[in-house]
């Protein structure tokens, strides 16, 4: 038995959800334990975030391709004809047989475009600022810098949830799901703005820090620009471009083709469980945001740096902390 036969039989469920989900979020863990190793070796932080877009875009083909890699190593092992791999632009035209649905192919391209885009970014600040303050107090304790691997492997599974749950339906399934629902429009308005809004404030924030190292200015925080409507305008586009994501996963896993597809019941309790899997991944980021890594992070920096200075309690009382002001 080959390692493909091996570790496909090790995932074979009944349902297509489990068989899809199950090895996505293990190739998370493996990705950020292999990541781990080397890193806890040399004590550097160097590669964890750009590890981490590295497992969002793994995981997300991973699950899209998943059930077509098993179809056609069955389709081997009979001897009969393997059916063809799914066409990405086939299923953007709506076209029969193309063995993707339309909402797979952008979900999983709106993932990718997000995590390339915060991942090179990321690495290009570690790269030039040399270390991550995140990292001062645990990088050299072996155990608790492992911790942090498997936290962002955690970070990836729920956050993925949604679309990992989408890619697990059958595309002749989904086929017979509306064409266009609200909860399509809705979402992909949510997302686009939201990254936009990440972009926009992250570009502001990089020309500020160059013209502070150009002598251009004199300014220890920024508050021009996005900064101006929201102390933290980058983590408010994160979370919404994900709120977009969990809405148009939502709409699919809600209806009877997501209730059939996963192998719920239906009913009240089965489209409870589908809104709580789409909603996990917003949720989830927003709380990491608000609670733990993101705004906490942030706020007690600067405020033990310029606390004590009118200017910044000035900006930091009529400036929200999250949601913009108009």
């Amino acid at each position: 038995m080959t390692v493909l036969s091996t570790l496909l039989h090790a995932n074979a469920f009944r349902s297509p959800f489990l068989s899809t989900l199950l090895p996505s979020i293990g190739l998370a863990y493996g990705i950020q334990g292999l990541v781990a190793i080397p890193s806890i070796v040399a004590q550097s932080e160097k590669f964890y975030d750009l590890s981490g877009s590295l497992t969002y875009l793994s995981c997300t083909a991973l699950s899209l391709y998943l059930p077509t890699i098993r179809a056609r190593h069955a389709a081997q092992l009979a001897g009969t004809i393997k059916p063809a791999w799914p066409s990405l632009v086939g299923a953007l035209m709506g076209k029969a047989g193309s063995g993707l649905n339309w909402r797979q192919v952008v979900l999983s391209a709106a993932v990718s475009v997000w995590a390339t885009r915060l991942g090179t970014y990321l690495f290009q600040r570690i790269s030039a600022d040399g270390t991550d303050s995140r990292f001062d107090k645990i990088r050299g304790n072996p155990p608790v810098f492992l911790g942090a691997f498997f936290a962002q492997a955690t970070w990836v599974s729920l956050c993925l949830l949604p679309v990992l749950a989408l890619n697990s339906l059958p595309s002749t399934l989904l086929s017979t799901a509306s064409p266009i629902l609200l909860t399509d429009i809705i979402g992909l308005l949510l997302y686009t703005g939201g990254l936009s809004f990440e972009i926009i404030a992250d570009r502001q924030k990089s020309k500020w820090v160059e013209e502070k190292k150009a002598k251009k200015h004199s300014e220890e925080f920024l508050t021009r620009g996005l900064w101006s409507k929201s102390r933290h305008p980058n983590y408010f586009g994160e979370s919404t471009l994900w709120s977009g994501i969990a809405v148009v996963a939502g709409g699919v896993l809600c209806s009877n083709v997501g209730q059939v597809g996963m192998g719920f019941a239906g009913g009240i309790g089965g489209i409870m469980a589908a809104a709580a899997m789409a909603g996990v991944s917003p949720a989830f980021v927003t709380f990491l945001l608000l609670k733990v890594s993101g705004v906490p992070l942030s706020e007690t920096k600067y405020d033990k740096k310029y606390g004590d200075r009118k200017d910044y309690q000035e900006w930091k009382k009529n400036t929200p902390m999250f949601i913009p002001k108009i």
